[in-house]
């Protein structure tokens, strides 16, 4: 059980009264409704006329003058309970439009004096009482104060009341609202989602609240802090079930066509939290031990399909393994996860109503694939994390969002190796987060993991957090500083901050003061140690000289000429934990302030990748690795092997050490088998293709590579009988695609020959696909590339026609691999028409077309034309946005790109940029830095790729 929360006699009394007001509500609400009373609003989201209107983009700074002007709210009220009634029309009204009417009750209590009571509303139409947008009561013996006067504010979404005198210190209160919103299909709040299921158009009322989009569903104090009780009612048509985050208490009819659901009081709990869905859907369910239901919702036929299987079967060992890791018990009677036709994130952890796309929970184990298997496990993984930590204990303000995501980030990885132990899961947070940030983290325009808190303000400063460095920086100094705790050690502190923290709200800092509790043998406190890698950004270089025995540390940034302007009170040192082996035998971790060993023996630091940092070494000892690699290269683990192969590339890349002996540590691939190493390399050698696949060095770069990747390519048509078989091997699986896409992309005998024959198999009879799932992506988007038309018209159709999420999205993905600019065109036309393709995959689509090397400038021209309408859809509150502008500008390295890249910048301040701002700095570093490393490097890398392709 959860903490209880207990509300004095005089506000349960109140509540009483509000549960028999709430039920009259209803009724006149429908009533209300079909008479079409609200004649006073406007359309949904116009605010009525005493809104003030949204100012032109300022010339000068904006200063906050009074209280509602701040983005953040005032500290005078605290919310206890809210009392909350919906009902979503699934059906368009006479104007076409789908909304939703809704009542809510807030009790809070004033801290401190106040004659202004500000909360959160945003695009809501708000029921005028006597000329004023809400209802004042006092709770027990509080004397109300009547409201003067109130407004709404659109700059900072606030509806403000002006009483005429003030609010007592220690008094309740309680606030009522009646509203009306568009149940739109922005994909943000209370929002609209559609689907086609045996020819019959259906309906979702779904929400998505994080990160500011609770005030979109009703007037809320909507900040993490602000944490209260929810009482929900959900009125919904009769054929359809209610959800939300708590279990339905009762069930009732409200009329012939209509059903009430009221749910149990809530845990105590933010409103980024909050979820509400009315649907059709159908469940699966199991009970776990401990009597906690577990249930996985979807569309019918995908449950038919028993899609929803494998997410039943392993959630429930992996809330097992979270309640036995953080020893603490889950802390609610349930736990729904659903699966939507269109949600914009990759899924969402409400508090006992989890949210996904239909590709991160639906598995189908005769047509989906390992990665897509592998998905659905990481996914439920993070998002069950979240259940304890996130939302058990909660951040206190956005700008500590790196702790909440990057520790689910890390933990995810545990989690699902308790589901699936035979996968080796663990050692991918190398590739997956650590490699992955590294790149991001190297620039001069990264920032440090916590943020001060006036730096994050706005809804789109708040979206902007959710990024790389939020999750996997985070998940990987998080994983640091869990290895040189000991994980026993670093779980025995989280469980201390999770019960001791339960329902409330935290900074990183309460964290640090746990571990500490728990914590010995390390040379300075955890605060001491941590705060060098959360308060400032980047991370270090540590070189070795094996001949002095020197060791030091320097801030690594990609670009050695680039100018930090961000000051650091640490000056861009760290305490580094090196955990190192010489000759192959490990030796005792120690803390950069040592000596290490000198010699003829080689020396390998940070084993397994456990810090966050790059080393680089003397010359000899880099001969010596080398040397290693290309005589005995399992003598080094796999994850060293895939770290040399990345740490030397990008070293190579800040002028640190020479390109071509970055380039020698690809050489030994010819021999390797292993996926994480192949993977690696191929990751950076991706960077020349990008560099130079428009230039006379790819043809020697596609030359080497074939050579080094054509024993791969043999080798999985051995072990898989002539492709008839599937490795044995979870990693197997995925280095066999790797071995298929490169060989067919640079020109290995035999390979295009066989993926244009499955494909053209399954052309033939539409109905049987002889293409094994882990196959289709790669094979899909081949055989498109070397197609016509034909090939690609033929994709669309079974785009169209596919019931599997993860099948849909292969193919979308491919159909953006054809050569043909005018297909390439049409097709970003359709991601402007939600019908062909949907809200939630328009920009990754563009993305797609993007790193094709004909689609590039044809999206680039896209983007620019339209980007007013892009940015007014997806610009304002999407997480993944700025991965447009970093998806779109990978190939960037000419000096007109680069101006072309700050002329679009210039000509668009006027629109914005939202949450991809920090993007548009980072692409055009990283573009002046791709102009610099070509001209330094193009003919060094065409000379060496030249002599090795021999």
């Amino acid at each position: 059980m959860g903490k209880v929360y207990y509300v004095s006699k005089n506000v349960g009394l109140g509540m009483l009264v509000l549960a028999v007001a709430a039920l009259a509500t209803i009724i006149a609400l429908s009533i209300a409704y079909d008479k079409e009373r609200a004649k006073n609003r406007g359309k949904p989201g116009d605010e009525a006329t005493d809104s003030t209107s949204m100012p032109p983009p300022p010339t000068t700074p904006f200063i906050p003058k009074e209280p509602w002007d701040h983005y953040r709210l005032p500290d005078s009220l605290v919310p206890l309970s809210y009392n909350v009634t919906l009902w979503p029309r699934l059906e368009p009204d006479a104007r076409g439009m789908f909304v939703f009417t809704g009542h809510s009750a807030v009790v809070f209590r004033c801290v401190k004096e106040t004659d202004l009571i500000i909360i959160h509303s945003n695009k809501l139409n708000l029921t005028t009482f006597y000329g004023h947008h809400a209802k004042l009561t006092g709770l027990g013996k509080a004397t109300v104060p009547t409201i003067q006067k109130s407004w709404l504010v659109v700059k900072t979404e606030y509806l403000v009341l002006q009483l005429h005198s003030r609010l007592a210190v220690g008094s309740l209160y309680l606030l009522y609202t009646e509203f009306l919103g568009e149940l739109a299909d922005d994909l943000q709040g209370f929002y609209r989602s559609e689907y086609i299921e045996d020819g019959v158009k259906k309906v979702v009322a779904t929400s998505q609240m994080q990160a500011t989009y609770a005030r979109k569903t009703f007037p809320c104090f909507d900040e993490p802090a602000m944490k209260a009780v929810f009482n929900v009612i959900i009125i919904h048509d009769r054929a359809t079930v209610a959800l939300s985050n708590e279990c339905q208490s009762l069930t009732l009819p409200l009329s012939e066509q209509t059903h009430v659901t009221t749910f149990e009081p809530t845990e105590r709990m933010s409103t980024y939290l909050l979820a509400f869905i009315v649907s059709d859907f159908v469940k699966i369910q199991s009970t776990q031990n401990n009597s906690l239901l577990v249930r996985i919702w979807a569309r019918r036929k995908a449950i038919a399909d028993r899609q929803g299987d494998y997410a039943l079967s392993v959630t429930g060992p992996i809330l097992q393994f979270y309640e036995h890791y953080y020893n603490a018990t889950y802390p609610l009677s349930k736990s729904d996860q659903i699966a939507l036709p269109d949600f914009n994130a990759g899924a969402m952890e409400n508090w006992g109503l989890i949210t996904y796309r239909e590709t991160a929970l639906l598995y189908d184990p005769m047509l989906s694939s390992t990665g897509n298997k592998e998905r659905v496990t990481t996914v439920i993984s993070h998002e069950l994390a979240h259940m304890w930590f996130g939302n058990l204990v909660t951040l206190q303000w956005w700008n500590d969002l790196w702790l909440n995501e990057g520790f689910a980030s890390y933990v995810e990885y545990l989690g699902a190796d308790y589901a699936e132990p035979t996968w080796n899961i663990k050692d991918q947070i190398i590739l997956s987060d650590v490699h992955k940030v590294f790149a991001v983290d190297a620039l001069a325009s990264s920032h440090p993991l916590s943020r001060r808190e006036e730096e994050v303000n706005n809804p789109a400063e708040i979206s902007e957090m959710f990024n790389t460095i939020s999750y996997s920086k985070g998940a990987a100094v998080l994983r640091m500083l869990s290895e040189f705790l000991t994980e026993p050690v670093f779980a025995k502190g989280l469980s201390s901050y999770l019960n001791t923290f339960a329902f409330n709200n935290t900074v990183y800092t309460d964290l640090w003061d746990h571990l500490q509790k728990v914590s010995m043998h390390i040379p300075h406190t955890v605060h001491n140690i941590m705060n060098h890698w959360t308060l400032q950004m980047g991370f270090p270089v540590v070189t070795i000289d094996t001949r002095t025995g020197s060791i030091t540390q320097k801030h690594f940034l990609l670009d050695p000429d680039s100018v930090v302007d961000r000051p650091s009170q640490f000056n861009y040192t760290w305490f580094v934990p090196i955990k190192w082996m010489k000759t192959g035998v490990e030796q005792q971790q120690y803390w950069l302030l040592q000596k290490t060993v000198s010699g003829e023996d080689w020396v390998l630091a940070n084993t397994n990748v456990s810090g966050y940092f790059r080393v680089n070494y003397d010359l000899y000892n880099w001969d010596r690795l080398l040397s290693l690699l290309s005589t005995n290269h399992q003598a080094l683990s796999i994850i060293n092997r895939a770290q040399i192969i990345d740490d030397t590339f990008n070293l190579a890349r800040a002028k640190i050490i020479s390109t071509t002996l970055a380039l020698r540590t690809t050489k030994y691939l010819s021999k390797e088998r292993d996926y994480i190493p192949w993977d690696s390399a191929l990751r950076n050698l991706d960077y020349y293709i990008l560099m130079f696949d428009r230039t006379e060095v790819y043809g020697a770069l596609q030359a080497y590579l074939k050579k080094q990747i054509q024993p791969l390519f043999e080798h999985f048509k051995t072990i898989t009988a002539n492709w008839t078989k599937v490795p044995t091997k979870h990693t197997d699986q995925y280095n066999q695609i790797n071995a298929v896409g490169y060989a067919c992309g640079m020109g290995v005998e035999g390979c295009r020959e066989l993926i244009k024959s499955w494909y053209r198999q399954w052309m033939e009879n539409p109905h049987h696909n002889p293409i094994h799932p882990n196959l289709k992506s790669t094979v899909y988007c081949s055989a498109i590339a070397f197609g016509g038309v034909e090939e690609w018209d033929f994709a669309w159709r079974m785009f169209k026609n596919a019931t599997l999420a993860s099948e849909a999205s292969r193919l979308r993905a491919a159909m953006s691999c054809t050569k043909a600019p005018w297909l390439l065109n049409r097709y970003l036309e359709y991601t402007l028409d939600p019908t062909k393709i949907r809200k939630q995959d328009a920009t990754s689509t563009i993305q797609y077309v993007a790193r094709n090397i004909v689609g590039m400038p044809l999206a680039w021209n896209f983007v620019r034309a339209r980007w007013g309408y892009i940015f007014q859809q997806y610009g304002k509150g999407s997480f993944s946005f700025s991965n447009l502008i970093n998806g779109i500008t990978k190939r960037f390295s000419s000096e007109f790109e680069l101006q072309e890249l700050k002329k679009f910048k210039e000509e668009n301040l006027h629109v914005g940029f939202g949450s991809a701002t920090l993007a548009l700095e980072q692409a055009i570093e990283k573009t002046t830095a791709n102009i610099k490393w070509v001209t330094e490097n193009k003919a060094h890398v065409l000379k060496w790729f030249t002599e090795e392709s021999k």
